[in-house]
């Protein structure tokens, strides 16, 4: 990737009940705006989200550097084990996955800044549903952001039926 590239936007939603993931992805050159947002947030923890690096394993990180965002903060001690075990692993393997299946070629993995924004619900409580859907809806929300996805076509069709877990709109 170069300055000259835009960053590509991802978004993904996996699941049902309390442990859908829902993942927004950024990834930018690590010397354009990308980089720029992914250091200013590392550097400015607020009450109850304080980013961090994704891990694959202790001292293993995820390339490329991926910032792992809270969208929401921990609401007690198994919630923060949700976000900071499952969906935090689920997150890395999905990167991971998105870099084996070509999806972020190689080469960007040592330039690349990647930050992903994630929701993970405070009822959650299946650790291994947590972890295939952040890993699942990961890998999409990159794939998405180097396609395109969706379609303009797709979001004009849906326009009259908005519809998310929380509400549908009437026909």
């Amino acid at each position: 990737m170069s300055e000259a590239t835009a960053p590509q936007i991802g978004e993904s939603f996996v699941g049902e009940g309390v442990n859908a993931a829902h993942i927004n992805t950024v990834l930018g050159d690590r010397g354009g705006p990308t980089g720029v947002a992914w250091a200013t947030a590392l550097a400015s923890p607020s009450a109850g989200h304080v980013p961090f690096v994704a891990v694959l394993q202790p001292s293993l990180p995820v390339k490329p550097m991926t910032l792992f965002v809270t969208k929401s903060a921990p609401a007690g001690e198994v919630h923060g084990n949700m976000i900071w075990g499952p969906a935090q692993a689920g997150v890395a393997a999905g990167v991971a996955d998105a870099v084996a299946d070509g999806v972020i070629p190689e080469s960007f993995t040592q330039t690349a800044a990647l930050i992903a924004a994630v929701w993970v619900n405070p009822g959650a409580d299946d650790a291994d549903a947590v972890y295939r859907n952040n890993r699942l809806a990961t890998a999409t929300a990159l794939r998405n952001g180097a396609t395109g996805e969706p379609t303009l076509d797709r979001i004009l069709d849906a326009r009259h039926r908005p519809a998310n877990p929380f509400y549908t709109a009437p026909e």
